[in-house]
């Protein structure tokens, strides 16, 4: 019994699984957020070049 409890001890394969999901969670999270500034970035600045746009014609 005591050799159970000695080799569920020393396995790490749970560990090592846990640790990379959370790794591909917090790159998820950081693609995310990236994505998303540069969403409202693009969509403030062609916002802004319509506006020109429409203002400059004659």
């Amino acid at each position: 019994m005591t050799k159970i409890f000695a080799r569920f001890f020393k396995d790490e394969s749970g560990a090592t699984a846990i640790e990379y999901g959370l790794i591909a969670a917090l790159i998820s999270v950081a693609l995310i957020t990236g994505a998303s500034t540069l969403g409202n970035s693009l969509n403030d600045t062609f916002t802004n070049l319509s506006t020109e746009l429409n203002n400059n014609q004659p």
